[in-house]
């Protein structure tokens, strides 16, 4: 039997602090894993995209993962998918999960321990592209630091207003405003030219971009990527797809990965002065690691509802 869990059924087992601690201990041990991640992705005859990330794999659980993802920019919701959740004793598949709360999940957490660990100590946080990704890693960062003030636009200004009222803060009309504002500036949009340049910025900014998780989307322009401390999840993943594929930069760009500021391999921020950026593509053992978390909890609640494929 199958365990089918709903984005309901995701949310009343998901905690943000417990997700936190789990991403955490995964950068920690991911390169241990036998086998690595691949991350796939092809244009489709309609206005979309298609993402499969297989397996997500970690050492110590017995059970992979494998997504698939249509992404769709126009839609509401954008990313429509399901998550396989299988024994690595067997194949059996033990769940089916809804990847698009399990992927904004466990994207905008990863993010919020980003930039927990590279930004510097100010107290303003931005927001640009006020949808579920940005929810997640608002809510991940204040269980790590507080933050006295949020500003935040969307190009849906009814959004970026609703966003700013749901975390006691401000809408304002445009990404080079919010940077004008914020020492911390989270960006996760579907721009596909930069949204923020060098000359946008200034000493001692830290800016997460999750937007460029794909080829052609671009949220922050090569000249402040070079004048950063850039970081990413995976330099090869960032080369051909993320950050650094939109900006025509080689791998050898990125300054660390996450891993190794986490692990203590890499210093992270040098100053207060300096620029940093964190710029994933997202990994598959991030889906189990969640998607784990979840089935187990589940089991334990009595949530979700079984199904029998084979019947």
């Amino acid at each position: 039997m199958t365990l089918v869990l709903t984005r309901s059924d995701l949310e009343a087992v998901l905690a943000p602090g417990a997700c936190l601690e789990v991403l955490r201990d995964g950068f920690l041990r991911a390169r241990d894993a036998a086998v690595a991640g691949q991350r796939v992705r092809t244009d489709l005859p309609f206005p979309g995209t298609a993402t499969a990330l297989i397996p997500g794999v970690l050492p110590g659980i017995e059970a992979y993962t494998v997504k698939v993802n249509a992404k769709f920019p126009g839609a509401r919701p954008a990313l429509r998918g399901v998550i396989c959740l299988h024994s690595g004793r067997d194949g059996e598949l033990l769940a089916l999960l809804d990847s698009a709360t399990v992927t904004a999940w466990r994207t905008g957490l990863a993010a919020a321990l980003g930039t927990h660990a590279l930004a510097g100590p100010g107290d303003v946080l931005g927001v640009v592209g006020a949808g579920a990704q940005a929810e997640l890693m608002v809510r991940g960062l204040a269980q790590l630091r507080p933050y006295r003030e949020l500003v935040v636009h969307d190009t849906d200004a009814g959004r970026a207003e609703a966003f700013a009222a749901r975390h006691a803060g401000r809408a304002v009309a445009s990404a080079t405003e919010v940077a004008a504002a914020a020492d911390t500036v989270l960006l996760a949009t579907w721009a596909r030219s930069p949204l923020l340049g060098l000359s946008d910025t200034r000493e001692g900014q830290h800016f997460t971009s999750l937007g460029a998780d794909e080829p052609g989307k671009q949220e922050l322009s090569a000249d402040l990527l070079r004048a950063a401390l850039l970081v990413v999840d995976d330099r090869e993943l960032a080369a051909s797809m993320g950050v650094l594929a939109a900006a025509e930069l080689p791998a050898s760009a990125a300054d660390a990965t996450l891993a190794d500021v986490l692990r203590g391999d890499h210093p992270g921020r040098a100053s207060t002065e300096s620029r940093t950026v964190y710029a994933p593509v997202g990994l598959p053992w991030q889906d189990l690691a969640l998607s784990w978390a979840a089935y187990r909890a589940a089991e334990r609640e009595g949530l979700g509802r079984r199904v029998d494929l084979l019947g």
